[in-house]
């Protein structure tokens, strides 16, 4: 099982604000490479982010920014697996080459929060953060230091595998299925081919409930 797990710390609110990423390189499952580097966000760092991470302005002094890393991030990332523990990561890489311009790394995306959710009954609904499944399986690991939580992640994919006995092409078919696999042959799962034609075809729609914003006297 070749991958790479990843993982981000950032400055602020902005998940573009990225001060420090980790690499970990796996190949036949076992951790065959890793990097770290702080990085400067060229951005201010808010006091939330700096009391849970521990980096600052006087950290990431110095260090290189996103665009002088992009090279090394492309070599780890291009054409690969790239697993990272929920959303936020990928996100964080995509709008920070989006900041600058450049182009994000073409990769295959893996979540290990989904992962995580189809293996074990105990994270099914609730409990599926990093730190929850890390200690639920017995890894210790420090936790926001961009390394260590990357190959957190990477604990948690090989972990699940050796549970379920699904490689990687089949981890990346199963998280886009239910969670409960009983759903799939019962037909619950309700899915509903888009009209090409259409004209909200390819878009992305959010639901807002407007009573949220009616005032009452």
């Amino acid at each position: 099982m070749n991958f790479v797990a990843i993982d981000v710390e950032t400055a602020n609110a902005d998940m573009a604000s990225i001060c420090q990423i980790g690499l970990a390189k796996y190949e036949n499952g076992l951790l065959a490479d890793e990097w770290k580097s702080y990085i400067d966000p060229e951005d201010y760092f808010d006091d939330i982010n700096v009391s849970i991470h521990g980096i600052d302005e006087s950290t990431v002094k110095g260090a290189p920014t996103f665009p002088e890393l992009a090279d090394t991030l492309r070599s780890y990332l291009v054409d690969t697996v790239v697993v990272c523990h929920t959303h936020f990561d990928r996100v964080a890489i995509l709008q920070a080459a989006q900041r600058y311009e450049i182009t994000a790394p073409e990769c295959i995306w893996l979540d290990s929060a989904r992962v995580a959710r189809r293996t074990w009954t105990e994270c099914a609904w609730k409990g599926y953060g990093l730190y929850d499944v890390c200690r639920m399986l017995g890894h210790e690991f420090t936790h926001h230091d961009a390394l260590e939580d990357a190959k957190a992640a990477a604990h948690i994919l090989v972990a699940a595998s050796n549970e379920t006995g699904l490689d990687l092409d089949s981890w990346l078919k199963r998280i886009r299925q239910p969670i409960d696999p009983a759903a799939i042959s019962s037909g619950s799962a309700i899915k509903r081919d888009g009209n090409p034609e259409g004209a909200l075809f390819g878009e992305v729609l959010v639901f807002v409930d407007v009573s949220v914003f009616l005032c009452y006297p």
